[in-house]
């Protein structure tokens, strides 16, 4: 009886699920060249100018702040002609030009038309006015942007940007290579039509469950498939009994990958949810991140002038005043460079948080009574690991690990050199081996070599294609048979 039951499951599902699969296989391939474009962070530090050490002191701009407002962040930029001091306070952003007298400009139509020629200085083939979400802007959130300027240029490559009337800020930048890409690639691996993937919850609900339909359509698969495999092995029939090509090429690929496909649609499921509350919850209620960020030394009382890291490192495009717990540091972002400035002396020098620093950061967030342990390792952890091995052309290793006894089994991994903090509890453990691990196989092992890795994936996936491109043929034949029945019962 659960066998008819599977049977039925599967015929079913499969006929409705197996192109969908298919899809996601193939747009796999895609995906690990190619993502959803986007106007990067790295792109836009491009556009901005090269900053003087010849400024105003910090107090001279803080004291333009209404009064009683507090310094929450700070980041110094100098974007078409202008130095800006970007400041969020307790209460909100401000943005003060270093020069007292000058304004921020208005992001009109000769603003934006400026801020488009930096990215493209293709001529301009056509401009639209965007009052609602389109392919390449398809997040809810960006509605509050509206209107939004869409530039088409008149180049080779038909580069189009997305500018927004209220802030004047780059939203996307595509081409049409990037575009081909995504179109085969991100946006329907990921679902991310437009209409759907607005509505966040919307769109994370329907992944879910098509992901969720998938793993049952799966399970009922391999139970189908092994059952076979058994009654081929008491006919002496081999792996299959199946005579008819396109059923034997599913049930033997099926038992091969099918349990790899089972994995990939159930982390695809986890990728857009959360770990379930029975399997682990956290118990800590505060945001370690974001704790270890407490007790930051007020802005303005940074004992090295900002001035002098400006004076200091050639070609500075981003400065960022930084903190890791009480520890005060810069952060100094250049063409290709980032570098990160000890603030608590009045010389520059690299930041290099020592034992004690970082030990009292932990226990600031876990309290004394709770037993750490804290030692320097020079080798990546399956928790604590990076591809490239870099990070903006420094080394990730080697980095304190703290690892504390509470009842998260809680970890951080944090760098000395930039004060990165990766936390890790039994939660994102969980997370880990639920998605990251089956999903895109960074494993232990593999993520040492990107060559192997690819090649494990190139296998993977080409047979979940095999299982799956099977499945759509069965599929068509079960739907036209069906159909010439119905027909004929006319």
């Amino acid at each position: 009886m659960i066998t008819k039951i599977m049977y039925t499951i599967h015929r079913i599902l499969g006929t409705l699920l197996s192109i969908l699969f298919l899809v996601w296989f193939l747009s796999a391939f895609v995906m690990m060249y190619h993502s959803f474009p986007r106007a990067s962070a790295t792109n836009k530090l491009q556009k901005q100018e090269l900053l003087s050490a010849d400024l105003p002191s910090l107090d001279a701009i803080l004291s333009r702040l209404p009064e009683g407002e507090k310094v929450r962040s700070l980041t110094l930029n100098r974007y078409l002609g202008q130095t800006i001091f970007h400041i969020r306070t307790d209460k909100g952003k401000h943005e003060l030009p270093a020069n007292a007298v000058e304004n921020i400009p208005v992001p009109d139509g000769a603003r934006i038309n400026q801020i488009a020629a930096l990215w493209c200085s293709a001529p301009v083939h056509h401009i639209d006015t965007l009052n609602k979400l389109d392919q390449w802007i398809p997040f809810g959130e960006l509605k509050k942007e509206f209107p939004i300027y869409k530039y088409y240029f008149n180049d080779r490559d038909k580069h189009q940007i997305y500018i927004s009337s209220q802030s004047g800020e780059v939203l996307q930048f595509t081409d049409r290579n990037s575009r081909f890409w995504a179109w085969v690639g991100a946006i329907p691996h990921w679902i991310y039509f437009a209409w759907l993937r607005q509505n966040t919850e919307l769109w994370n609900t329907v992944v879910a469950w098509l992901a969720a339909i998938g793993c049952l359509m799966t399970i009922a698969g391999l139970w189908i498939g092994f059952h076979v495999w058994q009654q081929s092995r008491k006919k002496k029939k081999g792996i299959s009994y199946y005579r008819k090509k396109w059923y034997r090429w599913h049930h033997i690929s099926g038992i091969f990958f099918g349990l790899f496909t089972l994995t990939f649609c159930f982390s695809g499921m986890i990728s857009v949810t959360e770990v379930p509350g029975f399997i682990s919850k956290p118990i800590l209620e505060v945001n370690p991140l974001r704790e270890i960020k407490k007790d930051a030394p007020k802005i303005e009382n940074y004992i090295l002038d900002y001035r002098e890291v400006l004076a200091s490192y050639p070609n500075p495009v981003q400065l960022e005043w930084s903190n890791f717990h009480s520890q005060p540091y810069y952060t100094l972002k250049s063409r290709g460079a980032e570098d990160y400035i000890n603030a608590s002396d009045t010389v520059p020098r690299p930041l290099s948080l020592t034992e004690d620093q970082v030990s009292e950061a932990v226990r600031s967030i876990h309290g004394d009574s709770v037993p750490m342990q804290i030692q320097q390792i020079i080798e990546f952890e399956t928790y604590y690991r990076d591809m490239s091995r870099m990070y903006r052309n420094r080394s990730l290793l080697p980095v304190w690990k703290i690892t504390v006894a509470d009842a998260d089994h809680s970890c951080y991994y944090i760098h000395p050199e930039t004060a990165i903090v990766r936390y890790v509890n039994t939660t994102a453990r969980w997370k880990y081996w639920m998605y990251t691990a089956l999903h895109r196989m960074r494993i232990q092992g593999l993520n040492s070599s990107p060559t192997l890795r690819k090649t494990v994936l190139w296998v993977l996936l080409l047979g979940g294609t095999v299982v799956s491109l099977s499945g759509v043929v069965l599929g068509s034949k079960y739907i036209i048979c069906k159909a010439r029945k119905a027909i004929r019962k006319q």
